[in-house]
């Protein structure tokens, strides 16, 4: 999977692609609401961290950058002109990137802001297991059996995948977070994907493929991303908060809710405009889709969110 993604001709890596973009639709990619949303989050922890002077914004797996900018775009011009973007990435800077933005391979150390990792972790790779044993998969996706699991991995299991069946082993992305987190000086840290608890974790596993906007099989040969959804349970450290996105943008004033027919009489082109916002913010939030993604919200010498307390 790591050289699937990330080998000198990987699926995220390869030059002149077109980006995630080209392949499977986010939150960022469904709406500048999303995007409005971080601001106004980043904006909370601005103001819990006294007004900085500089005021980290890092974006891990940040794609082209798209979060990036329209955050940039919806910050008020003088909490804006304070803030310090990082595009945390391992494909090269795309051309037309704006200026501003920082493009780097690794998290910065000494974080004060806001870390926000927006459908990265279902992209750190993992193990697969089935029944008590390692699956082997070839690049063109042909699976055998492998030897048992044992050590981390299976005391990992006992923790949090417990019960037998295929099982996805989550200790490489609960490693990847903490030492994400751990970049955090003050502030907060949020990651957003695809996710499941040890309470309802799927039968057959999640793993899958993406590859110009379709589902295909998960063959690890760089020609499809590979994903699995994300245990967000194992991965939470203490005082951290986990809810839906649909409770995660509700708290941030993103509402689905048809504006009221009156204004379509008073004034029909601002009635447009609103009915394509809440059509919008209704994608970001819908039950069996985008509003189902968890959020781990992880505070770090600040507050926890207020938000948080709605999961």
């Amino acid at each position: 999977m790591e050289a699937a993604l990330y080998g000198p001709d990987g699926f995220y890596v390869r030059p002149g692609g077109p980006g995630p973009a080209g392949h499977f639709r986010t939150s960022v990619h469904a709406s500048g609401l999303y995007a409005g949303a971080v601001a106004r989050l980043l904006r909370w922890v601005d103001a819990e961290l006294g007004q900085p002077r500089r005021l980290d914004l890092v974006d891990v797996g940040a794609g082209r950058g798209e979060l990036l900018a329209g955050v940039l775009a919806a910050l008020p011009a003088d909490v804006a002109a304070r803030v310090r973007p990082y595009a945390v990435e391992r494909a090269r800077r795309p051309d037309g990137a704006d200026p501003r933005i920082r493009w780097v391979a690794e998290p910065p150390e000494r974080t004060t802001g806001l870390l926000f990792a927006n459908e990265w972790l279902d992209n750190v790779p993992l193990e697969i297991a089935e029944d008590g044993r390692y699956v082997l998969v070839t690049p063109d996706g042909t699976e055998s059996t492998g030897g048992p699991v044992d050590g981390a991995d299976r005391a990992w299991l006992e923790r949090w995948w417990p019960g037998g069946g295929r099982a996805e082993i989550g200790r490489a992305r609960d490693e990847a977070w903490a030492s994400a987190v751990r970049t955090v000086e003050r502030g907060l840290a949020v990651a957003v994907d695809y996710a499941h608890t040890r309470d309802a974790r799927p039968p057959y596993g999640t793993l899958t493929g993406f590859r110009a906007g379709r589902e295909v099989p998960p063959a690890p040969d760089g020609s499809c991303d590979v994903t699995a959804h994300v245990a967000l349970d194992a991965c939470a450290g203490p005082d951290a908060a986990l809810l839906t996105q649909r409770e995660a943008l509700a708290a941030l004033g993103v509402s689905g809710a048809r504006p009221p027919l009156s204004l379509a009489s008073s004034d029909p082109t601002a009635y447009v405009r609103a009915l394509v916002s809440a059509g919008e913010a209704a994608e970001l939030t819908a039950r069996g889709g985008l509003g189902d993604f968890g959020w781990l919200v992880q505070p770090v010498g600040i507050a926890p969110w207020p938000g948080g307390a709605t999961g």
